[in-house]
Parts: structure tokens; sequence; C-alpha cells
């Protein structure tokens, strides 16, 4: 692969994803849904292949070969995961998910810490995994739930966010660092520091789904006490995520799940549970999936995280005018390439963007069309639905130009 020694070379990087060099309907295949999922890299299926036909054992329990094996590649993954987003790596737990690591913090911390007179700050942009967990547990515990809007051009209404943070009664922030919808980069860094200096006991929990995989991530310049991200949308296996968190923080809080791994002794009417992050690892774990998402860690360092974030900021600069140089077409999300991640959502005039989806799928091009598990932006938005073409490190700016002929071609083929 193309590493930071030889510079960024899509196409050396390309050759690494075995899906790129397939047809789909007799065309080409043009992949503009990583947003969604990513492909992943040969390196990555190769370490799950081998850790499946070599190295089969449960971790942290036998003392043969093959289970110390298992046991120093997952915990290997664990700290190339913590060193890729700047986090102590007894901070990170691995989840099936970022949906279940937003779960755990909201049953185990929101739930246990939040409380009447206290408000659960997220925003109008948020995934549906970093809304409803919170609602699940805010009838029980008490507190408030209040929302930043958005405003026409994708960004958040600060103004009213300071209204909110000026009560001193923010106790969480819940807020995307990169929106899957308009692919907004929101200032989490300084909206963390003003609900903290507004009340000092606030925590900051990161919805780093989609930053993570397209930009440098530091836990520590971000503010955050909790990042939480999924291994599928960036070059890992499905079926794996990562909770990285506060060592204080988490060290306080209860499990979320019982059984095995979790504890250190069990009585027939208690037990003492382990420590961080073990106590949120109930069962036997993620273990194949830990390794690939290692393997996919040190796939995209060396890449080169800058260079990444850079190669999809010219796409962008080439993406969003080309698509507005069509007629009827409307992008929505901020204009400024380096104000957005490559997600870019989009809607045409008298088009149902399932419909487009379609027709752009018979033409070998891959999008996502729907509400993007993001209703309330949706809404916001003033759409149902809108079409999504989301890039990463594997796309090139030649694979515009067959998104943008199929985009008329659906106009023809609709007379619109």
């Amino acid at each position: 692969m193309a590493g930071t020694t030889t510079g960024f070379d899509p196409a050396a990087i390309r050759a690494d994803f075995p899906n790129l060099h397939r047809e789909v309907h007799g065309k080409p295949l043009v992949y503009l849904d990583s947003a969604a999922t990513s492909f992943k890299p040969q390196v990555v299926i190769d370490t799950l292949a081998d850790s499946y036909s070599q190295h089969t054992a449960n971790v942290h329990r036998g003392v043969h070969a093959l289970a110390e094996e298992a046991t120093d590649r997952y915990e290997a993954a664990r700290t190339a995961v913590a060193d890729f987003v700047g986090a102590d790596p007894r901070g990170v737990v691995f989840t099936k998910n970022a949906t279940e690591a937003f779960n755990l913090i909201a049953q185990s911390y929101a739930k246990q810490q939040l409380g009447a007179g206290d408000i659960l700050l997220y925003t109008e942009m948020e995934h549906h995994a970093n809304l409803v967990p919170w609602q699940l547990v805010q009838p029980e515990a008490g507190f408030e739930l209040a929302a930043v809007p958005v405003r026409a051009d994708g960004t958040l209404d600060l103004d009213t966010f300071a209204e909110i943070v000026r009560t001193g009664r923010v106790k969480l922030l819940a807020v995307t660092a990169m929106s899957n919808v308009v692919g907004t980069i929101n200032p989490v860094a300084e909206m963390g520091a003003a609900v903290k200096a507004a009340n000092p006991e606030a925590v900051v929990v990161v919805d780093g789904a989609q930053s993570v995989p397209h930009l440098p991530t530091d836990m520590t310049e971000l503010g955050a006490d909790f990042l939480c991200f999924s291994g599928h949308k960036m070059c890992g296996p499905t079926g794996i995520g990562v909770l990285a968190g506060r060592l204080d923080v988490l060290d306080a809080m209860p499990p979320f799940l019982g059984g095995g791994e979790m504890i250190l002794d069990v009585h027939l009417f208690g037990a003492t549970y382990n420590e961080v992050p073990y106590r949120f690892e109930a069962g036997t774990p993620m273990i194949a999936e830990a390794a690939g998402l290692g393997a996919a860690v040190r796939y995209l360092t060396d890449a080169g995280m800058d260079a990444v974030r850079s190669h999809e900021i010219e796409i962008v600069e080439h993406a969003i005018p080309a698509l507005h140089d069509i007629p009827g077409v409307t992008v929505h999300g901020p204009t400024d390439p380096k104000a957005r991640g490559a997600a870019i959502s989009f809607v045409v005039d008298g088009l149902h963007p399932h419909d487009i989806g379609t027709v752009l799928d018979r033409e070998g091009i891959a999008v996502r069309a729907g509400h993007h598990c993001a209703k309330p932006l949706i809404r916001a938005l003033g759409k149902a639905a809108t079409t999504r073409a989301s890039f990463y490190l594997y796309n090139t700016v030649e694979e515009i130009d067959p998104l943008c002929d199929a985009i008329r071609a659906t106009q023809a083929f609709f007379e619109v």
C-alpha cells in the first residue's frame, strides 16, 4: 500500500481493496457509500482469516499457546486503537458497534449520574444512535433533554447552544464530530469547553463514527470524556466498535452487562467486578474482529490520516461544484470543503432519492438514499429523504464525472 514514506497514492490504495475490482450490472463499480460502511483492505481480510485459521482460542482464560496468541493479538489491537485516537488503552472498551457504546454510557453513566435539574444536551444533527439511548433512560433518571438546532446552511445554531449552556445545568453534552448527512465538522472542543466552564461536573460524549475514519483524532484535543466509533466505517470488520473513555469516569461506572470476564469474584448472592476496560466486556468478546480492527488502524496509520483528509478535501473541492452545475440539484451542508467531510447529501427537483439511487445502481454507482438514521436533521432540512454520495481514501476525483453523468441520465429517464 501507499504509506507516509512514499506519499499518498490513490492507485496504490485502490489496489488494496478487492471489492473495488468487481463490476455491478456489467459496469465498473463506483462505490460512494462509505459513510454507511467502508470497504476492507486485503490486510484486514487476511487478518480475519488468519485469526480463524491459526489463532482460534478464547482470550484472557487459557494458558495454552493459542490462547496466549489470541490474547496478545486482542490486546495489541486495543493498544493500536488507543494510539490512533490518543486514548489510554485501559480506557478503550470494545463494543459491537458505536450504538452499543452510546447505550453503555446511557445506562451506566447518564442513568446513574444525571437527575432532576440536569440537562442532557444533544443536537438536531445527531444520528439516531446518539439520540435514542438518552431518550430511553430519561424518564427514569428525570433529567431534561435539550437540542441545539441546525441552521439552513447545515451548521449548528451556536447562539442557541450558548443560551442553553449559560444556565449551568448542562451535565452531559452529546455531539457528533462530523455529520453523517451533511458532512458538517462541528467545533466539538469549543463546545465542550463552554459546557465545562459553565458546569465543571459536565462530561462530553463525542460521536466519532464519521470523524475517526476521516480526520486525525486526539481525545485530549477534542476535550472528549467519551468517544464512540465503529470499526466497519474505518476499513475494519463489522461487529466491533469502540468506547474510549476517561479512566476516572469509567472506573466509577457500574457494569452494563453481566457474565463472564467482567468479574473478579462471584458468590451465590453477589459479585465483585473487574477493573476497566474488562468490566464492560462481558462474555467472549469480538476476538477476530478486534484483530481485524487493529489491522485497519495500522493500515490507516500507514496511509497517514493527514493525507487521507487532504485527499478527501480535494475530492469535495471538485464534487460540490460539479453537482451544483447540474440544473435542479441542491447540495446540503457547508460549501467550504475544509468545513465538512466527504459525505455529500443532495436532492434533485422532481425526483425521489430512492429513484435516483435505483437508476445510479444500474450504472454501477452505489449511493445511499433515505433519512440516513438522522430523521430530525432531515426534517430540519425540510426534506423526507436525500441522496448521499460519500467518499473515502480509495475514491478518486475521476469518479465524480460518472456520478454526475448518472444523475443527468436519471433526470432524462424521468423527464424532469
